[in-house]
């Protein structure tokens, strides 16, 4: 068995494993901002429609 062979597999196994960590991290950060855009674009849309309700109610469509 090559010790030196082990050791440099097991170092770089280490370091995928912390850069899938460092991207799953980076990943979860982003979709957590959109989720927060998406509920403030929501909240914001909601707030429009309660002070002119009759906006969006109908759709024309001109064929």
């Amino acid at each position: 068995m090559d010790i030196a062979g082990l050791s440099m597999s097991l170092a770089q196994t280490n370091t995928l494993n912390d850069v899938g960590t460092a991207m799953l991290a980076k990943s979860l950060d982003m979709v957590e901002t959109m989720g927060d855009s998406l509920t403030n674009l929501i909240d914001s849309a909601a707030m429009e429609r309660s002070v002119n309700p009759a906006v969006g109610g109908n759709i024309d469509i001109m064929i």
